[in-house]
């Protein structure tokens, strides 16, 4: 499976808060970029083969810029120090087609951000405020000003955005900041400790008004259902031997095929392939429910099933 990504040009770079920095990139030869959805994500192809993926915080109406926010991390594991530091104006670099997003069909939206986690939800404010919806509210939790302060001042002045600042108080309780009617949708997106408290606060609710995105992948342990099974290549037949909790991205890789990869933890999607017959045990924080149906992630679906055959 070759990675699908297109050529981009790094059009301007800029400033955008402490330690993070704002990308626009675009078609090298000025053509339209593929449209993507409110509050989906692309994947950049680096140097020495990393992949690393960031939310799109522009309107999906402009359709002529990708624009992302990269939160330099010294203690990462080496993408954001790159593109912080040398990925500059003019630079070309490798763009995955834009995938996931946010459903926006609730009657009202709450978006509860920590931090650099605001940005899967600026462009989903963009296209709400575009279609004249004015029923959701953006929260913004963090110590000291936020990051992307030029894309949060309008949604300020529009009264869909408040900022909370934890270097002049605590945390913000988040109960009061969820009430709200019974057909509202909330999502979260920050650091463990803020989704470990969002998901205490919505552990009641209806799973498909929830939605979490993580910038880390949470510990896995293999369930007690995981056993060895033979996963299967249905396009040439062949077989592989699976010992139970091992992974099936490795397994596959050692075997040659290229599975495009970046989290390897089931919250970026990246490594999303088709299952065609057994009982995935999926794990991961990224798939629908009816995703799962057909597809699963490589880097952490098992099996509980001797035989998983893949669509490969």
């Amino acid at each position: 499976m070759a990675p699908r990504h297109i050529r981009a040009v790094v059009a301007a770079r800029a400033d955008a808060g402490r330690d993070v920095v704002s990308f626009v990139l675009k078609d090298p030869d000025g053509w339209a970029l593929p449209p993507f959805r409110p509050g989906a994500h692309i994947d950049l192809y680096l140097p020495d083969g990393l992949v690393r993926t960031y939310s799109l915080v522009n309107d999906p109406a402009e359709s002529d810029c990708y624009v992302i926010a990269v939160k330099r991390e010294p203690a990462g594991r080496g993408g954001s120090r790159f593109l912080c530091e040398r990925l500059m104006a003019g630079d070309e670099i490798g763009v995955g087609l834009p995938r996931g997003g946010l459903s926006l069909a609730s009657e009202a939206q709450i978006f509860v951000a920590g931090s650099i986690g605001v940005t899967p939800f600026l462009s989903a404010a963009a296209a709400l405020l575009r279609a004249g919806r004015t029923d959701f509210r953006l929260h913004v939790i963090s110590r000291g000003p936020p990051p992307l302060p030029d894309r949060l001042a309008p949604l300020v002045s529009a009264g869909v955005a408040e900022l909370h600042d934890t270097s002049t108080g605590p945390r913000p309780a988040l109960g009061p900041l969820l009430s709200g009617n019974d057909t509202q949708a909330v999502s979260c997106c920050g650091p463990e400790s803020l989704i470990a408290a969002f998901e205490a606060a919505t552990a009641d609710w209806p799973e498909h008004l929830v939605h979490v995105e993580r910038f880390v992948p949470p510990p896995l342990v293999a369930p007690p259902e995981a056993r060895p099974y033979t996963l299967v290549l249905a396009c040439s037949g062949a077989e592989i031997e699976m010992e139970a909790g091992a992974s099936m991205l490795d397994a596959l890789m050692a075997r040659g095929i290229a599975i495009p990869s970046s989290c390897c933890g089931g919250i970026c999607g990246l490594c999303k392939v088709d299952w065609i017959e057994g009982e995935p045990l999926h794990r991961d924080r990224a798939l629908s429910p009816e995703d799962r149906r057909r597809s699963l992630l490589a880097c952490v679906a098992l099996s509980a099933s001797p035989r998983l055959v893949l669509d490969l």
